[in-house]
Parts: structure tokens; sequence; C-alpha cells
């Protein structure tokens, strides 16, 4: 969870009791229940600043899960709400602009193609900001990565459409940089299933098999808490076999392929000359 700087204003007494009992209860896994103590934080404080960036991470972990898009859109949208309240508090923060690109993220699943371009350029400048300002938050490198690795493989189409109506293609949108800000939140949590994965696969196209064989072996071996957990714990356990058998052939292919090794010639010995009998 996200960390924000505290308010303006000191909590009282009973909003710094609430808050205690919503980040127990996010860390005990029980996001609906803590997502209804924060909204209730903001009924009575509407500028809480941690509540807001905290009810958007909530609402769109929450809106993930289903698979209707109507239920979806309202979690999301929520959580858009939340983070554009967030960001007129602290244009400048990193939690407020995590939490607006965030949501944009999310949104973005859902709208058509031209919609979906338009939340892509829209988030730049918030995913950017919110790692400069939160340089040891994964989460926040992690949503960049995945910015950057989208935007870099655009298609025809979403290209033409954005230099066309949207100004251009995004810029920052690049494979390798993707790849290292992706490093980077992995870097910082190791621990965590999904950017292993994230991480793993994105090695995986870029044509790094054995970086991702490497981060699958250590995910494996992550202890899976929630269903989420076990989702991702099985796709890494699904998608590791396949590059280790890939990667094999590959190796069994260059082997074939690579002349042998040349052996080192040895100098020709002559037979000793034997000395020449003197007649007798």
């Amino acid at each position: 969870m996200h960390r924000a700087p505290a308010t303006s204003v000191p909590d009282s007494p009973e909003v710094r009791m609430m808050l205690l009992q919503a980040s127990t209860l996010a860390n005990a896994f029980k996001e609906s229940e803590a997502l209804a103590v924060y909204q209730e934080i903001i009924k009575k404080a509407p500028n809480h600043y941690l509540a807001l960036c905290q009810a958007t991470a909530l609402s769109v972990k929450i809106g993930r899960r289903y698979s209707d898009e109507t239920r979806k859109a309202a979690y999301f949208d929520a959580a858009r709400q939340y983070a554009d309240r967030a960001l007129l508090l602290q244009p400048e923060g990193g939690e407020s602009n995590y939490a607006v690109a965030l949501a944009l993220f999310n949104q973005a699943t859902l709208y058509n193609a031209g919609a979906r371009l338009v939340a892509f350029r829209d988030l730049r400048s918030h995913v950017y900001l919110a790692a400069q300002r939160r340089p040891s938050d994964p989460e926040a490198w992690q949503l960049l990565g995945r910015w950057q690795y989208r935007v870099a493989h655009y298609n025809v189409l979403e290209r033409l459409y954005s230099k066309l109506t949207l100004g251009g293609v995004p810029n920052g949108g690049d494979s390798r940089t993707a790849l290292e800000s992706m490093e980077t939140a992995h870097g910082l949590a190791h621990q965590n299933l999904q950017i292993s994965y994230d991480l793993a696969r994105m090695c995986n196209y870029q044509g790094r098999r054995r970086r991702a064989i490497e981060v699958l072996k250590e995910a494996v071996k992550i202890p899976a808490i929630t269903s989420e957990d076990l989702v991702l714990s099985r796709l890494c356990r699904q998608m590791l076999p396949v590059l280790v058998r890939a990667d094999a052939r590959r190796q069994r292919r260059l082997a074939r392929s690579s002349p042998p090794a040349a052996q080192p010639e040895q100098e020709a010995t002559r037979p000793p000359v034997e000395a020449s009998k003197k007649p007798e």
C-alpha cells in the first residue's frame, strides 16, 4: 500500500482510529472492508489525502476481480474520482499521481481503441511523476514499465491514429527502458508475484529467455497467500517448463550447428636416423 505524507490538518482521534482499522483490514487482505472504512473517513474528512489515495488503490484492486465489465467500470470510475480529488490536493504528489495513473490504466482496459489511446497519452505525465517522486515504490515502477512497454508496441493503426488525432505517439515508449523499469520494480519487491510474472513475460518477449527462467524459478518459491497469488503462482509454474524446454532445444541446435573444435596440430615426428655404420 502507498504511504502518503500527513495532511495539513491534524487527524482527529476518531479518524486516526479509523485509519488504523482500515490499514489492519487491508493488511489482512480484507480489501472490501478496508475500502468501506476509507470511504467513511472521506465522508468525515473529504480532503483526506491518504484516504483518497488508498481508496483509489483498493477500488482498482477489487474491480479487477470482476469479470463483468459493468462492475469493473463502477469500481474503476470510483477510483478515478478519488484519484482526481487527491491530485487537486497535491498536484505534484507521488501518491496522487500514481493513483491517477493506476485508475486511468485500468479504465483504459474497458475503453474502445480511440479512448484507450487517449488514456495512455494522458497518463504519461502521471506515471513518470509517480516513479520520480516515489523512487522506492515498486508498484510505481511496475506501472511505468507496463506503460512504456504498451506504448512501445503500438500497432500500425494505433501509431497512425495517435499521429493524426493525438499529436503523436507519447514519448517514452521503449522496450529496453520498460524492461529496466520492471527490473527496478523487481529489485524493490522480488517477493511480489505480479511483478515477477510481468518481468518474466517481458524478458521472454524481448528474447531474454534465460533471465525469464531465472525470475520464474524464484517466483515459484514465493508463498501464495491470496487467491490472486494462487493464480499468478500457477501461471508461473505453467510458464517455467515451457521456457526451460525451449531453451534446451535452442542449446541443442546451437551445439549441432557449431563446428567441432579444431584439434591442435601435432608436429610430425620422424623416426630417429640411425648412425651410418662404418665398414669394418
